[in-house]
């Protein structure tokens, strides 16, 4: 079991996510890739490479990634692939226009949103085109877990929240790192989900997704698109009218 850690690179040419190269060079089998690497309504920062933060991190890494690890994935099969959403993903839209944030007034939520839609998106068009090839790939939203991701969200240095209830409220709902992991672990080794490709769960339940991420147009469109960014080529099916 390996899961991904880093943001994608801009580059001319092959790309060599650093991951990557180490996991092709060291591995003989990659069985289960778990893309849980993750920041949450952070200010306006982009990657060394120039990507607006949240979709960098969120779910250009974690395209670029596995597309660089497919062929040790079907190599490997029966072999997994988890992708960690978000319930956040239902009011995410996918600008087309300014994927990068380069035009609009930056809305940190707005663009976590995004993000995580694209990790639907990009999930259920992995796994048609991973049709027949023993790989399956599908995403989840853990729950709300007791870490650092939302030290920018204001919660954890609020005022308000410090002198009054909410705050000790809210850190007895939220999960403990290792129970917000079970939902990932589940999905990488279950026997119950043993085949089971391109759904979205909440915790250990299927759910259904926002109307937007079941637009199949739109999840071809974000690959090419995202194709485009990374450096991959993109396949002739890929293309998509404007």
């Amino acid at each position: 079991m390996w899961g991904s850690h880093t943001a994608a690179g801009q580059v001319s040419g092959t790309p060599l996510h650093p991951d990557a190269r180490a996991r092709l060079a060291e591995e003989e089998r990659v069985d289960i890739l778990i893309n849980n690497a993750a920041v949450m309504r952070c200010p306006h920062w982009t990657t060394e490479d120039g990507f607006e933060m949240q979709f960098g991190v969120n779910y250009l890494g974690h395209f670029l990634l596995t597309n660089l690890l497919l062929d040790k994935l079907k190599a490997s099969a029966p072999s997994r692939i988890v992708n960690l959403s978000s319930l956040a993903h239902v009011a995410g839209h996918i600008d087309f226009d300014d994927l990068n944030w380069q035009t609009r007034r930056y809305d940190t939520k707005a663009a976590y949103c995004q993000s995580k839609l694209a990790v639907v998106l990009f999930t259920k068009e992995l796994s048609r085109r991973l049709q027949g090839a023993g790989v399956t790939a599908n995403a989840l939203h853990p729950g709300v877990a007791r870490t650092e991701l939302g030290r920018h969200t204001g919660m954890r240095g609020s005022t308000f929240s410090s002198l009054t209830s909410v705050r000790p409220i809210f850190w007895l709902l939220v999960k403990s790192p290792q129970l917000a992991a079970q939902p990932s672990v589940y999905l990488a080794v279950a026997e119950q989900v043993e085949g089971v490709s391109g759904r979205y769960f909440h915790g250990l339940k299927e759910k259904a997704v926002a109307p937007e991420a079941e637009d199949e147009q739109v999840a071809r469109r974000l690959w090419a698109e995202s194709a485009r960014l990374v450096g991959l080529e993109v396949p002739c099916e890929s293309s998509v009218p404007k």
